[in-house]
């Protein structure tokens, strides 16, 4: 479709309008969105028409517009593609960053402090949320699959495996496929959190594809939308047997909502109220991090400042990541008197346990930890 003709554009804008206004769809995420930015020779547009007539239209106007800002054609403009403020994008370097760093790829450190706080190297014109991070999605390897197969599995769509990508970042644990392997079963459970613990903590908006929450499988098919079968359909009974893994994903959702220092849409770093860095990074001493050395051990926190976020109390969130295979320890950074660190979630184990930390925290080997702080008893 040329989307540039005049009919074809308005017959799109029609199309929307009518949906927002009669259906009451809250936004629209667009398939292969660069391809809307080409013109009628195949090259890409400085100031596409549909795209920025979507942007500024009356009735769209409180719609969510996100693009998945590549095609099939080869142009890729994650971070650069035309949004007037009003775009957002997948953050396909997000996905490929926190999954090779996960797996143990320490060169990818660098770059994941920025993903984390919202990659400001790509929407520094923009904001944090204009960035939709996420790991997996309905493309591709579900998170389970993403632990459990080095390779993908595509025989059952009959094209003799050529089908599907090959770059997906994956580390099976130890075994391909199907275990019953009581050490790669939990090493791929603790990696799932693993994952989830990031997005959930990172600036931006963060995206779960539908089956995560209780490890869904395609069986390593990483192109499983033309199948209508077993492999693309959700399994709602592994709510039941991985209800521990559900548990986690709600418990760190609910975190998430609690905290708006967590879902502010800049990029400061900057001391706020507090006295503190509202972000911070640390290594295995607090305070000091070289951000572009490589690297499997940091630690990041957060300093929820009360009058900025209107909280009752201020509030410190450290989260100390651990991708390396080895045991590490943990000098955590000093609070101010009258709070203490809580551990709220480890991802070493599948079950939730809150209890007082003092000065140094141990964290068992691809393990993350996150802490909160509380005030002492008596203190206001």
């Amino acid at each position: 479709m040329n989307c540039n003709n005049s009919i074809v554009r308005n017959c799109i804008l029609d199309c929307l309008r009518y949906w927002v206004a009669e259906y009451h769809i809250d936004g629209f995420r667009f398939d292969l969105a660069s391809i809307l930015s080409r013109d009628e020779n195949g090259a890409p547009m400085t100031s596409p028409p549909l795209l920025e007539m979507l942007a500024h239209d009356a009735v769209l106007g409180k719609s969510k517009l996100i693009a998945e800002a590549w095609d099939a054609g080869g142009m890729y403009q994650v971070g650069s593609f035309p949004s007037w403020g009003r775009w957002a994008e997948w953050n396909g370097k997000y996905r490929d960053c926190i999954r090779k760093f996960v797996k143990g790829d320490w060169d990818c450190a660098p770059e994941l402090y920025l993903r984390l706080c919202g990659s400001k190297d790509m929407y520094g014109n923009r904001a944090a949320d204009a960035s939709v991070n996420f790991i997996t999605c309905h493309d591709g390897f579900t998170l389970n699959d993403l632990v459990s197969y080095n390779e993908k599995h595509n025989m059952d769509n009959g094209e003799d495996n050529q089908d599907g990508g090959n770059d997906n970042n994956s580390w099976n644990c130890g075994e391909e496929g199907k275990t019953n392997d009581k050490a790669i079963l939990a090493l791929r459970e603790k990696q799932m959190r693993n994952m989830l613990s990031i997005l959930l903590i990172s600036r931006g908006i963060p995206m779960i594809l539908a089956g995560d929450e209780f490890a869904n499988s395609q069986e390593g098919n990483n192109n499983a939308y033309c199948q209508d079968s077993s492999l693309s359909w959700l399994n709602w009974d592994k709510a039941d047997s991985e209800k521990e893994l559900l548990e986690f994903c709600k418990r760190m959702i609910a975190f998430r909502k609690e905290h708006p220092v967590l879902r502010n849409s800049s990029f400061d770093e900057a001391p706020n109220e507090t006295g503190y860095p509202e972000v911070s990074f640390h290594s295995e001493r607090a305070w000091d991090l070289d951000r572009s050395a490589p690297n499997l051990v940091f630690g990041v926190m957060f300093a929820e400042s009360a009058k900025k976020y209107k909280t009752k109390n201020d509030n410190y969130i450290y989260m100390a990541v651990n991708a390396h295979w080895e045991d590490h320890s943990f000098e955590l950074p000093v609070i101010p008197e009258g709070f203490s660190w809580y551990r709220i979630e480890d991802t070493a184990s599948s079950r939730k346990r809150v209890n007082k930390v003092q000065d140094f925290l141990d964290v068992k080997a691809r393990s993350i930890v996150i802490l909160c702080t509380k005030r002492r008893h008596g203190q206001q």
